[in-house]
């Protein structure tokens, strides 16, 4: 048993993590199959490796608090060093809403030095998202509003109910978006379209936000709310039957290679190919291809 903030963790049907809520808890660690037992072998394993971060906070929407912000640090710190984990997927438990954004209400209390302090670590925050080893989804099957919509850029993917809202709205505010959206909002749909949505805060749905290439994909939202979480475990079980480390390395050179320019983007590259040349997977790749087969690979 593992403790993680004041959630405890226990392995589900698949070996996938199973949260165990206890009282208070804001942010959980889950997976994409529940069950309360051990881990059953006759389960499907294609579940196995995907973890949740399970957003709970339904009384202030899931914004971006004191005891919210730490918690998910510490579901971060948990997942960055499991190597069972292949790819994560960021949910909201509380119907509607993804994530509101800043926790305005606690912000109003807070001196000059503490909101530049707190929005410091709301930045860090992000930076730590991005940093995780593995593919990380956004599923967004409600609003998902400044700090909100900046978590979801954090993500490597992002997935959206085609009725969802979005918006870095700081400027209906009187701020200006601070944990990281003024840098990823252009990387992900351009300067000019970054600019019009931050200076005019407005809000946009799903199909708007995948028409622009702000998300992967967006789908029809269905009765129990949860349509992008589908659609996001689809695409996580896509990404989970290939090679780990390729996987990771391939996403170390996107996310360094975007920073540089293109020679020094190839040398990153370069780098990163080495590291996966002494794999077993690798070369798992190459006898499952003689043989006619699916490779089987294990992250080694």
């Amino acid at each position: 048993m593992m403790r993680l903030g004041r959630a405890a963790l226990r392995w589900g049907r698949g070996g996938i993590h199973t949260a165990v809520p206890r009282h208070g808890q804001e942010v959980q660690v889950g997976g994409e199959s529940g069950g309360e037992s051990g881990p059953n072998p006759a389960a499907p394993e294609l579940g196995t490796g995907i973890a949740e971060i399970l957003m709970n906070r339904p009384h202030a929407r899931n914004s971006l608090g004191k005891v919210f912000v730490d918690e998910l640090f510490s579901a971060l710190e948990q997942l960055r060093f499991d190597e069972k984990v292949r790819v994560v997927v960021f949910k909201s438990k509380v119907k509607g809403v993804f994530c509101a954004g800043a926790d305005l209400k606690e912000r109003e209390k807070m001196d000059d030095a503490e909101v530049g302090h707190f929005v410091k670590r709301l930045r860090n925050l992000m930076d730590e998202v991005a940093a995780l080893p593995v593919p990380t989804i956004a599923a967004i099957d409600g609003y998902a509003l400044g700090g909100g919509l900046e978590l979801a850029l954090a993500c490597d993917l992002r997935v959206a109910a085609s009725s969802a809202k979005m918006g870095l709205i700081e400027t209906t505010r009187g701020l200006l978006p601070g944990a990281g959206g003024t840098q990823r909002l252009p990387r992900c749909v351009g300067v000019g379209l970054a600019k019009e949505l931050i200076f005019t805060g407005r809000q946009i749905d799903g199909q708007e936000a995948f028409s622009m290439g702000l998300v992967n994909h967006a789908v029809p939202q269905n009765e129990e709310g949860d349509a992008a979480y589908q659609r996001a475990l689809t695409l996580a079980k896509e990404i989970l039957p290939r090679a780990p480390i390729a996987v990771k390395m391939g996403k170390l050179a996107i996310n360094r290679g975007i920073e540089v320019d293109i020679a020094s983007g190839m040398a990153i590259e370069g780098m990163c190919y080495a590291q996966n040349i002494p794999t077993r997977d690798r070369q798992e790749g190459m006898v499952a291809f003689r043989e006619k087969r699916p490779p089987q690979f294990i992250g080694k």
